[in-house]
């Protein structure tokens, strides 16, 4: 039986989320550097090989699980977080430069909910930096095996009329070291970026990042392109992405990001709530409005490009994933793959080797 759950109630809950977070990236590194540290962690936590893998946008994935972006923003630790038992790893939100994010505190547990509130602002260390350090874990066996797919954004910055060039300029200096590209322009914490998914104002952004990525083949290969979307979008406009990913020749779409909703249902007190403020709320409150998306994608995602060629979009589903039945369901429903993040901080560093092993046995 896991300690993890006295842990965090009795240690980790008494701390800063922000603070906890760089401790548990900076002790997931050092672990990592550990002679042995590797095989280490897999012992402890991976259930691998338990899983079938699967053939998705091309890429041979070792299962269905994987992390959802935002914990490694900076592709700091996501070899150590593939020896956790993730079957691939989405790194980011990078953006085209450097920036710090909004001000803190932005990150709050509403512990009650299992669920986070975060108006972190896409910090990271940039394009450039991020690119060199996956040249560095490209150049290792691990690295080369891994599927790390990376998340790019815009700046906070950079005006909506130059968002596509800003995209564009973090696909080229990422891509050659990504196994997929998805663009983000579903985060509620950077001003005006949801008004992006506008099928209007998305098509330039994705048909400048497609054109990229289709004229630099990486290994002689062309490197597959996501586009996330938020679950607050109405369904005639769920219908319109996909759509549009659809005409352009995108090989699939991520749903779904944080919401800016605040449900009733949430079991957090409603001042607490509202002291809180602005933020992405994620969670497993997020369930019902993901599945909707996901049986709106599913049911839409075939269609002829502007080729004239019939395709199909995979589809990742993400939101308010918890359990393996979760998972499960999602698969079943037609989802290629599924990622999670929030439940990770409530379940410890063996929720997904748990999850690998579970969705292993029940779906043999």
């Amino acid at each position: 039986m896991s300690i993890y759950p006295l842990v965090f109630s009795q240690v980790l809950s008494r701390f800063d989320p922000e603070r906890v977070h760089h401790l548990t990236i900076s002790a997931l590194g050092l672990a990592h550097r550990l002679p042995g540290g590797p095989a280490v962690l897999r012992r402890l936590f991976s259930a691998r090989g338990a899983e079938k893998s699967r053939t998705v946008a091309g890429i041979d994935f070792p299962g269905a699980f994987g992390l959802a972006a935002g914990f490694d923003k900076n592709a700091q630790v996501p070899l150590a977080l593939l020896d956790l038992g993730f079957t691939h790893v989405e790194i980011g939100t990078v953006t085209a430069r450097p920036q710090d994010g909004n001000d803190t505190p932005r990150l709050f547990r509403l512990v009650k909910d299992r669920a986070v509130i975060n108006r972190m602002g896409f910090n990271n260390e940039g394009a450039v930096a991020v690119a060199d350090r996956l040249r560095r874990i490209r150049s290792t066996d691990a690295g080369r095996r891994a599927v790390i797919g990376v998340n790019i954004g815009k700046n906070k910055t950079t005006a909506l009329e130059d968002a596509a060039a800003d995209y564009a300029m973090s696909a080229r200096l990422l891509s050659p070291y990504a196994s997929y590209l998805t663009i983000n322009v579903s985060s509620p914490n950077t001003p005006n970026l949801r008004a992006l998914q506008a099928v209007d104002e998305l098509r330039p952004i994705l048909s400048s990042v497609r054109e990229h990525t289709e004229n630099t083949a990486v290994n002689g290969r062309r490197v597959p392109l996501f586009v996330k979307i938020a679950p607050d979008l109405h369904d005639d406009d769920v219908v319109a992405v996909a759509r549009l990913a659809l005409e352009l020749g995108l090989d699939g779409i991520i749903a779904t990001n944080t919401t800016i909703e605040r449900p009733d249902a949430l079991a957090e007190p409603r001042s607490r709530i509202e002291q809180i403020g602005a933020g992405g709320l994620s969670g497993p409150i997020l369930r019902t409005r993901s599945l909707e998306v996901l049986d709106l994608l599913v049911a839409n995602r075939t269609g002829v490009g502007a080729d004239g060629a019939q395709r199909s979009l995979a589809l990742i589903s993400a939101g308010g994933v918890r359990t393996a039945e979760d998972v499960i369901e999602r698969l079943e429903r037609g989802a290629d793959l599924v990622q999670g993040f929030t439940s990770m901080i409530y379940e410890g560093p063996s929720w997904p080797g748990r999850i690998a092993a579970e969705v292993a046995r029940r779906r043999e």
